[in-house]
């Protein structure tokens, strides 16, 4: 008898039912009954707060990230980010199980303090949650003060600590919440008044690029400005193999953070990124405090560049001009590839602004817009974007809304490309469209986190990833006929 024999099925689903199902999910009255669903969130294009915290805690010179929660959602959060940048995440966890769901995890992160301290000789820890302390209810406060008491950690030695709850926000919340535990761990007690560092105190926000953070630190060593990035990601995931391992390769150096607080200028990028960071730095550090748009496209890049120049009283490079002379070359020479498509977008909050932003500059339309934990604010800010050009007119935003809603959209009403990350490719098969990865997480593709996006050289990179893409479907799809040397 053959295994196929030995199987009785509970339903027959024959392949005429299959083929029926398959064309009707590309129907309107399908789209009509997937956006009428309210409890059930199908592929949603963000990650869990602890993952966000992670990549802070990551950030800062000789910080081991600690998981207060299962050894299972370490895992989850150490994988995600080591396919993403193909680079080891070290992290550790407490370990916690039934019995920690019981009586509490207080037992389980002492110990693993103790060992975490011992083995691994950390100059801070960052702890972080997931849900089953945060269910259950486990006092973070009380439980490291009660490790100091009792020696398991040394009264002196920073421990960072931020609740996040996988079951509520996204990592741009965890991120968040995880930076301020840090900025406040590190500067406490290091205001002084009347010293000014005179340096720039950079936050470029949750953004899993590395080539952003090496652009950031370029263009101001263009301007000649001194300045800390808070927090520092792009030595720790994009180091040399050069045959030593190291356990904590770079980051932002504990004492440039701690003396952040007596800065000239902090300044964040992307406005929805660092909320109650920002909000508490307002309250807390010297000098001059401003949030700007993370610098996607000519626009938004010419702002930043004025905003360097305006605050630390330096003109504008000439290797910068030219290289925006460049950027904008970029742009003339390829944007009859891409005038007038139709894009779907979806991503982090401060990404779409940049993607919008982008595409309507380069005479494109970002048609479908999506972001998976968005607000209000967010959708009148991307509003106001496409009011400003005559190819934002036919745009709809939807906010709060999943990948397998943005699949209904395209099939019901096409576009000609998607940008986003790799969770999209399936929408992209299914659809034949093209996706072009950017954002996070990109698991399908080899070194695209270290081509930054920020800046002018950014714009030439996007300009150039998405108009030679299509030239190739062009070259890929045309007759004999009209297979030219020439596009």
């Amino acid at each position: 008898m053959s295994a196929d024999a030995a199987v009785k099925y509970v339903t027959e689903i024959t392949p005429e039912d299959e083929s029926r199902v398959a064309e009707w999910i590309n129907t309107e009255e399908y789209k009509e009954k997937n956006f009428a669903r309210q409890a059930l969130v199908i592929n949603p294009a963000h990650t869990c707060q602890p993952l966000g915290a992670e990549l802070v805690a990551h950030s800062f010179e000789g910080t081991l990230p600690f998981v207060h929660g299962s050894q299972g959602c370490a895992s989850y959060y150490r994988s995600t980010l080591n396919r993403h940048f193909r680079e080891p995440a070290p992290a550790v966890s407490d370990a916690m199980t039934e019995d920690g769901a019981v009586f509490g995890g207080q037992n389980n992160l002492h110990e693993a303090l103790e060992n975490a301290y011992a083995l691994y000789k950390p100059k801070m820890i960052g702890i972080f949650t997931s849900c089953m302390p945060e269910v259950i209810g486990d006092d973070l406060t009380a439980f490291i003060k009660n490790a100091r008491q009792k020696g398991f950690i040394p009264q002196d030695f920073p421990v960072a600590y931020a609740n996040t709850p996988s079951f509520n926000g996204s990592h741009i919340h965890g991120y968040d919440s995880m930076l301020l535990s840090m900025l406040q761990t590190l500067t406490e007690g290091k205001r002084m008044e009347g010293r000014c560092t005179g340096k720039l105190n950079l936050i470029p926000g949750c953004d899993f690029n590395t080539g952003n953070y090496r652009e950031y630190k370029r263009i101001l060593k263009e301007f000649g400005i001194p300045a800390t990035v808070l927090a520092d990601i792009s030595d720790v995931f994009d180091s040399p193999l050069d045959g030593t391992y190291r356990l904590y390769p770079g980051g932002t150096k504990l004492e440039d953070a701690a003396d952040s607080i007596n800065g000239k200028v902090t300044m964040t990028l992307g406005k929805f990124a660092t909320t109650r960071t920002f909000s508490w730095i307002k309250d807390n550090y010297a000098g001059e405090h401003l949030s700007l748009p993370t610098p996607f496209g000519i626009e938004k890049s010419d702002a930043f560049m004025m905003k360097l120049a305006e605050l630390f009283g330096k003109p504008v490079p000439e290797s910068l001009k030219a290289e925006r002379g460049r950027a904008v070359d970029a742009m003339t020479d390829a944007h009859q590839y891409i005038h007038n498509k139709k894009f779907a977008v979806y991503g982090d909050p401060d990404y779409l602004l940049g993607y919008v932003s982008f595409l309507l500059e380069m005479g494109a339309q970002p048609y479908h817009i999506l972001c998976s934990k968005g607000s209000k604010k967010l959708e009148k800010d991307i509003q106001a974007l496409l009011d400003s050009s005559l190819y934002g007119k036919d745009a709809k935003i939807y906010m709060n809304k999943d990948l397998w809603h943005l699949r209904s959209l395209v099939m019901t009403d096409p576009v000609d490309a998607i940008i986003g990350d790799t969770h999209g490719k399936f929408i992209s098969r299914d659809a034949k469209i093209p996706l072009f990865r950017f954002g996070f997480p990109i698991f399908d593709r080899v070194n695209l986190h270290r081509s930054p996006l920020i800046g002018y050289q950014g714009v030439i990179n996007m300009v150039t990833t998405i108009c030679n893409k299509f030239i190739d479907i062009t070259d890929d799809t045309c007759d004999d006929r009209h297979f030219e040397m020439m596009r």
